[in-house]
């Protein structure tokens, strides 16, 4: 996990977004696309020291059903979007919605999401992406100078994003007013330098709106959100795809910047399993997986992708978990699967 913005969970990848289908739909015409952005986002390129922190912001007008949709990805700072018409299947933390008119997400740095299932409704959707100088959670926020909200304002504002667990709400007139003023500004101007001060003004105007929307919720606020504990979460969420790396109990705390100790004590109060037990348990539920998904696959392969240094290892801990040799196993597994014609309930044990 060199990178906070490329996460890997089981047989999916996260990375940042390019927005990569939704270029290709504006490109063949499916969709009509207002955009700025830096890097890799798509749209007119923003002006490099101007409106500070902007990755990118944009609205989308799909007004048939799409071809396409965003796969599970991160973003490169907060984002906030809008639901101006239509329908959104949208998807974070493992539940799912169907996002309709007036709806508002937040999704923060750190958090896998998808956008479509896999396809999109005809909809038209404004989004707003801030770089707010964190991509872990136990990071302190550091707002652009043009947000022109007070001290209080700004300290609210951080903690209500980033220590609440609702990812969706329902705008109300003054949020959504503010959207759509960010979604004129983008298809009436052509040059971003001369509309920096205009989408200055729209973007203090979303904040301060967003800000009072959340107010009103009365929303219950989790600290962990921001602490380690919510640090060894992410990390433990992400190590099923990361299986084959050579994790020590040490490298795996340096990932989330703890001491092994204090590592350590928080996977065992999510888990209930130290660090190295919990590893071992997960690579023993990937091989279970792959034995049975890819009957063609080696048991060496097996064991080398989820993570074992030797096949002679693998089968050791494996019979030793599942009271079976990995071939045996998958050979009474699948011949159960055919016999029956039903999913068979899993073997793994943890220890």
């Amino acid at each position: 996990m060199a990178s906070p913005l490329r996460f890997h969970e089981g047989d999916r990848t996260y990375v940042a977004d390019s927005c990569e289908p939704l270029k290709r739909a504006a490109r063949e015409g499916e969709v009509e696309l207002f955009a700025w952005g830096r890097g890799s986002y798509p749209g007119l390129r923003l002006p490099l020291r101007r409106v500070a922190a902007v990755r990118s912001i944009g609205v989308w007008d799909a007004r048939h059903p799409q071809r396409w949709g965003l796969p599970w990805h991160t973003n490169e700072g907060l984002e906030l979007t809008y639901v101006a018409r239509g329908k959104v299947p949208f998807a974070v933390d493992g539940r799912a919605w169907t996002l309709t008119r007036g709806a508002i997400t937040i999704t923060r740095p750190w958090q896998p999401h998808r956008v479509g299932d896999p396809t999109l409704p005809a909809n038209r959707l404004i989004w707003v992406i801030l770089d707010v100088g964190v991509h872990r959670p136990n990071q302190a926020w550091s707002w652009p100078e043009w947000l022109i909200c007070s001290r209080g304002d700004r300290t609210r504002l951080a903690s209500l994003l980033r220590h609440n667990h609702r990812p969706v709400f329902q705008a109300d007139r003054r949020c959504a007013e503010a959207f759509e003023s960010l979604a004129h500004l983008l298809a009436t101007e052509s040059r971003p330098a001369a509309a920096e001060t205009l989408l200055k003004l729209t973007l203090n105007e979303i904040l301060v709106a967003t800000l009072r929307m959340l107010e009103r919720q009365d929303l219950p606020l989790d600290r962990s959100l921001g602490e380690s504990e919510r640090q060894v979460r992410g990390f433990l969420e992400a190590l099923p795809g990361h299986l084959a790396e050579p994790w020590t109990l040490g490298s795996m705390a340096e990932v989330c910047g703890l001491h092994r100790t204090r590592f350590a004590h928080h996977c065992r109060r999510i888990t209930s399993l130290n660090p190295l037990a919990l590893l071992n348990a997960c690579r023993l539920q990937a091989a279970q997986r792959l034995l049975l998904e890819s009957p063609k696959r080696s048991v060496t392969d097996v064991a080398l992708r989820c993570g074992f240094a030797s096949s002679q290892y693998f089968a050791t801990r494996f019979r030793r978990a599942v009271g079976l040799s990995p071939r045996q196993f998958r050979e009474q597994a699948l011949a159960r699967r055919f016999a029956s014609g039903q999913t068979e309930r899993s073997l793994f044990t943890a220890g």
